[in-house]
């Protein structure tokens, strides 16, 4: 009976523990990646803008084609909706929406996650020609995590685990636009 109290008063300042370093924790996560098209930026923009393209280079979209997927709203405009929804928990379900579009420069995105989990983050998209015939294309995702769902942060790479697939899909763009 003994060893079961001590066992029970150490969970409970393990637990306690956590709970007060979840304080001092920053929730915030911000990564980004780019790539060198080479196209001219308008062309890039235009093929981008529309955010049903995204399933064409986006790694996400391509992990389960069979996902079931709905649209709302006139694409390449704000307020535009691609919602998806896959049994794969890697892809889960949520929508992304257009919120804002600076013509030719950039596109920013809400992204609302469902499942398997209940969060709503920011990606964005930013064009600069490096040269006629060249676009310089990055691709960021930030976002923040509540207490005390920010202690996940102490055990999550975000950087490793979104960056590979935001270059993935950038390279894939690459590939798609260069044809």
């Amino acid at each position: 009976m003994k060893a079961l109290k001590i066992i029970g008063l150490v969970l409970v300042g393990v637990i306690a523990l956590l709970l007060i370093t979840g304080l001092f924790i920053n929730g915030n996560y911000a990564i980004e990646r780019e790539v060198t098209i080479n196209k001219p930026k308008q062309e890039v923009f235009d093929f981008v803008k529309y955010l049903k393209n995204q399933n064409k280079f986006s790694v996400w979209a391509k992990i389960d084609p069979a996902m079931k997927t709905e649209f709302r709203g006139e694409d390449a405009t704000v307020g535009f909706v691609s919602a998806w929804d896959s049994e794969n928990p890697d892809v889960g379900k949520g929508e992304q929406t257009i919120v804002k579009i600076d013509e030719g420069n950039r596109i920013d995105y809400e992204i609302h996650f469902i499942k398997p989990f209940e969060s709503t983050d920011f990606a964005y998209m930013t064009f600069e020609s490096s040269s006629e015939s060249a676009t310089k294309v990055k691709w960021g995702f930030h976002g923040t995590m509540k207490y005390p769902m920010n202690l996940m942060l102490l055990f999550t790479d975000m950087e490793k685990m979104l960056a590979p697939d935001l270059q993935n899909g950038l390279n894939n763009l690459k590939g798609i636009l260069e044809k």
